[in-house]
């Protein structure tokens, strides 16, 4: 069925006219799209002066100005509001930072010009110092007391010095140095500012005297590896007399014990013997007096038998076993001599006196008859 047909006794649908100010609907949304993306501009894009909201970011602190004047107002990091087109807002960094000063032309004392490509200085602006410190040098305050400062200072301390100072001999000292003159005046003028560490990199100076310093720092070389060499020599002389010194000392250590061995063996020996000596002559002492009292009781005991009757006793006895046989007409008189007979009891009769008188008895023993 034809849908431009229509049946017939239905209604028909006629065309409306436009309403009146239809234009108007289309203006009033441009409106509100523009102003949405007002008050967008003025509250979400920090970066623009008609900003009402702005961030500060972290490690930094926010400053504002008014009219051009410096306000004490400090705020922390985040988000915050301002006036538009009246306030400025910038942010001031108070962690560490560093500062990179480069191509710090300056003359030697011998009037050689050199050039330092890069001096890194690490600062930092203290908190409690910022509004004052704003308030004298402005937001680039580094430009005074680093930037300017460092091209002052190094030319200073190479007016001062020879290139072959600047280059080799005090060269380890230009950070301490630099440090140092840099605390020194922001202590003085800019308290706020605190220099943490000075980085210097070694100077460009022309290439014919970098070539001689190239040739000194190889004969240098040299020079150090010959000495090095010495020493090794020398340590080696000394490891091997120590080494000597050691071995005497052990070889000697060796025969003292030895010879300390010895000498104890000797010693002992030597106590052995005279232990042995000393028991010998105990004994032989023993002995010697038991000898002499069995001679002196012996003596005693003879000095008893020396009576007349025992000496008589042993002339007959010596006579008796006279077994000699004498021939002759004339018999020997030897044993009938009255006179041979008389001296023999002479004798007797002195001796018997004397065994008296040590007995004490101080007479003659009756008991002693002569004939």
């Amino acid at each position: 069925m034809d849908p431009q047909q229509q049946r017939p006794g239905a209604p028909q649908h006629r065309p409306q006219p436009p309403a009146p100010g239809g234009g108007g609907d289309s203006s009033a949304v441009l409106f509100v799209l523009f102003g949405f993306l007002a008050i967008f501009a003025l509250t979400m894009l920090p970066s623009t002066s008609l900003s009402i909201l702005h961030q500060v970011p972290e490690g930094h602190v926010g400053v504002y100005w008014r009219g051009g004047a410096l306000l004490k107002t400090i705020t922390d990091p985040g988000f915050h509001l301002k006036l538009p087109l009246v306030t400025q807002f910038e942010p001031v960094q108070v962690t560490l930072q560093t500062d990179q000063v480069r191509d710090i032309p300056c003359g030697t004392k011998g009037g050689v010009m050199i050039n330092f490509e890069k001096i890194e200085v690490v600062n930092r602006l203290r908190k409690e110092f910022v509004y004052e410190t704003l308030l004298n040098y402005g937001v680039q305050y580094d430009n005074t007391w680093i930037y300017d400062k460092i091209h002052h200072e190094i030319n200073q301390f190479c007016s001062s010095h020879s290139l072959q100072e600047v280059y080799i001999d005090v060269f380890d000292q230009i950070d301490e140095k630099m440090k140092e003159a840099l605390q020194g005046d922001c202590t003085r003028y800019a308290p706020g500012i605190e220099i943490i560490n000075v980085r210097v990199t070694k100077p460009a100076i022309p290439e014919s005297i970098r070539r001689n310093f190239e040739q000194m720092e190889e004969e240098r070389t040299k020079v150090l590896i010959a000495i090095e060499r010495q020493r090794v020599v020398e340590k080696e002389a000394e490891t091997k007399k120590k080494m000597a010194i050691s071995e005497a000392e052990k070889n000697a250590n060796v025969s003292k014990i030895l010879m300390e061995q010895k000498l104890t063996e000797k010693d002992s020996s030597r106590r052995q013997a005279e232990i042995e000596n000393q028991m010998y002559t105990a004994r032989e002492k023993s002995l010697a007096d038991a000898d002499f009292y069995k001679v002196m009781r012996e003596a005693e005991a003879n000095k008893l038998k020396l009576t007349p009757q025992f000496l008589e006793l042993k002339f007959i006895e010596a006579i008796a076993d006279n077994t000699k046989i004498f021939f002759g007409d004339k018999v020997p008189n030897m044993v009938l001599d009255q006179r041979l007979l008389g001296n023999f009891l002479q004798v007797s009769k002195e001796v018997s006196k004397e065994v008296n008188l040590e007995s004490g008895s101080g007479e003659d023993n009756p008991e002693v008859q002569f004939v």
